[in-house]
């Protein structure tokens, strides 16, 4: 069982700040969470039972009834019987949860590139051509490798100003990571970036330009002791670093690293599946163009090796 505290208790009493509505905010205020996403990796490795999750991971009863719930009630699970007496039920994924299949997939690009271990099979992927591979993210129209520099945002049609989310009422695990991970640093790092929807927001909010304290602040509606903290985590991880741009009193920029900008596919895969699963009806609050072909960006994952399609059906771990 895992020993927990609460934090981040919120306060009933605060007005929602207003903020730009965006597809990869309201996906992160979804999937930002490190028993989410846990829960997530064990469906995608075809755990179903609520016995087999809460041994695999060790979450009290409780909060795993919650995530589960949440899931469900997004979308991205659905509750599945498989006894009738006494009644029993399994978790499977949906269309929409196998869709997230991408994010995992642009994991493990960046990882490959700046962290490769012949010694974890994530990192040995194989495509059905037969060959381990890394995933190409490219532009879905002209098949170009895409990056940020070779992108730019316009306001869509769903262009407008929202609620921020609340401070969520959740209680901090204080046993080990690698408890939680099995000791894999690749799941480690993926919820270091992922597992915290903060954490998120801050790296997605940089790749839209924003690079001081206030701006950061006023563009996500976080509190300032939560964005400091955020800001020194992804300092240490080497995806931001400090620039001081004023001497008194001293004021600092925060810019995306090589390895930060490397992480721009997986913010886009994420914007994509917000756009697709999580617009309003008046369509996606940004729409990203290609520069090369300048056509909306429509990504597509691809083998390195053979240039083809890579989907959650055709490859295998090494």
């Amino acid at each position: 069982m895992v020993n927990t505290r609460r934090t981040d208790t919120p306060d009933p009493a605060a007005a929602p700040q207003l903020v730009q509505a965006n597809s990869a905010t309201r996906a992160l205020n979804i999937l930002g969470d490190r028993w989410t996403l846990m829960i997530l990796y064990l469906a995608f490795r075809r755990v179903r039972r609520f016995d087999e999750f809460q041994s695999r991971i060790g979450l009290a009863r409780s909060l795993l009834i919650d995530r589960l719930r949440r899931l469900v009630a997004a979308g991205i699970l659905r509750k599945e019987r498989y006894q009738e007496r006494p009644s029993r039920e399994e978790y499977r994924l949906t269309k929409m949860g196998l869709d997230l299949h991408s994010l995992a997939l642009m994991i493990i690009r960046w990882e490959k590139r700046w962290f490769f271990d012949p010694a974890n099979p994530a990192h040995r992927i194989r495509h059905s051509c037969g060959k381990e591979f890394s995933p190409q993210f490219l532009c879905g129209d002209c098949g170009e490798l895409v990056s940020p520099r070779d992108v730019y945002v316009i306001d869509g049609p769903g262009a407008a100003f929202e609620p921020s989310p609340p401070p969520r009422a959740q209680r901090r695990s204080i046993v080990p990571a690698g408890s939680l991970n099995n000791g894999d640093p690749m799941l480690d790092r993926a919820f270091q970036v992922l597992g915290d929807r903060w954490t998120s927001h801050v790296i997605a909010s940089a790749f839209l330009g924003r690079r001081r304290f206030n701006d950061f602040q006023s563009a996500l509606g976080v509190a300032p002791n939560i964005l400091s903290d955020r800001l020194s985590r992804l300092t240490e991880m080497g995806v931001l670093r400090r620039e001081l741009y004023q001497e008194r009193p001293k004021r600092w920029e925060y810019r995306l690293t090589e390895a930060g900008r490397d992480l721009y596919p997986l913010i886009a895969e994420l914007n994509r599946w917000g756009d697709a699963w999580l617009a309003t009806e008046a369509g996606p609050p940004l729409v990203t163009y290609h520069r090369s072909c300048n056509h909306v960006l429509e990504p597509r994952i691809a083998c390195d090796q053979c240039q083809q399609a890579v989907t959650a059906f055709n490859l295998t771990m090494g």
